[in-house]
């Protein structure tokens, strides 16, 4: 566990570091520091949600008891992953300074800036990326302890699936890259918005009903009666997972009226946003 856990401690801000050097240095790219700092944390967050999903198809796959059936990745994966979520709160915090300093409120590159003001950009990270900050947090100090101590070895077929809610990551940093490059009207970025869409909701919305499908299947129970045949606070548990993906979907789904609606037109309200 400590080896698996120092790897990931080492892999995910060495690739970031390596990502940036070269994104800033390579002589095609030559790309200024903030725009290196968003890409790199892009990058190395498709990287960990492609081996994460990976992962979750390998282990919910090859587990036909979804309770007693074991895989060695299960565990693994889950210990080498928990240091990305504790470091990509800090490339989230990077990319929301250089933001701050590309808009004027700070200074320079290098140059002084006014007392206090790296708290004022720490304050506008936590109030803009307060829930994502809390998923992160939650999922090492709650889900971490969870799934390695409290699960006993049992439901590996769960945590696969669970694993696999990251299919939808790489679209998510896609278009937030398309975004930062004023790319929001291009064919690229409504194929990507689509495929975002569509997977955030089968892996990420449904995916919740899916397990409680799963278990009611193995059981013998028809999908209404899981939640009162399984304890109150895996109940609790799954309802604060969810919470956040269908507040989050709302977004998406509110951008995608924005994205796909016709030129010049009057959108309905519902679709209406708020930079």
């Amino acid at each position: 566990m400590t080896l698996l856990f120092v790897l990931g401690c080492i892999f995910f801000p060495l690739s970031f570091t390596v990502l940036c050097w070269g994104l800033q240095n390579h002589s095609n790219l030559r790309m200024k520091r903030a725009e290196a700092v968003l890409v790199a944390s892009k990058l190395v967050s498709s990287v960990q949600a492609v081996m994460a999903s990976t992962a979750g198809y390998i282990v919910s796959t090859s587990c036909k008891h979804i309770i007693d059936d074991q895989h060695w990745l299960s565990s693994a994966y889950t210990q080498f992953a928990v240091p990305y979520f504790i470091y990509d709160i800090y490339a989230m915090f990077l990319c929301h300074w250089h933001k701050h300093q590309v808009k004027g409120h700070g200074g320079d590159e290098g140059g002084a800036r006014a007392p206090g003001s790296i708290w004022a950009v720490a304050r506008g990270y936590l109030h803009k990326e307060f829930l994502m900050v809390l998923h992160h947090a939650v999922m090492v100090l709650v889900c971490f302890p969870l799934s390695v101590v409290w699960r006993q070895g049992k439901g590996d077929f769960f945590l696969g699936c669970l694993l696999m809610a990251e299919v939808s990551t790489p679209f998510v940093c896609l278009g937030k890259i398309l975004i930062q490059y004023k790319r929001q009207h291009t064919l690229l970025h409504k194929v990507n918005g689509a495929l975002m869409l569509i997977s955030f909701l089968c892996c990420r919305v449904l995916l919740f009903p899916y397990l409680y499908w799963a278990y009611g299947r193995h059981a013998g129970l028809p999908l209404l009666a899981v939640p009162l045949a399984i304890p109150a606070h895996v109940n609790l548990g799954a309802a604060l997972l969810l919470a956040p993906q269908l507040y989050w979907f709302f977004l998406i789904c509110r951008g995608a009226c924005r994205l796909f609606r016709p030129r010049g037109s009057t959108p309905p309200s519902p679709c209406q946003t708020q930079d």
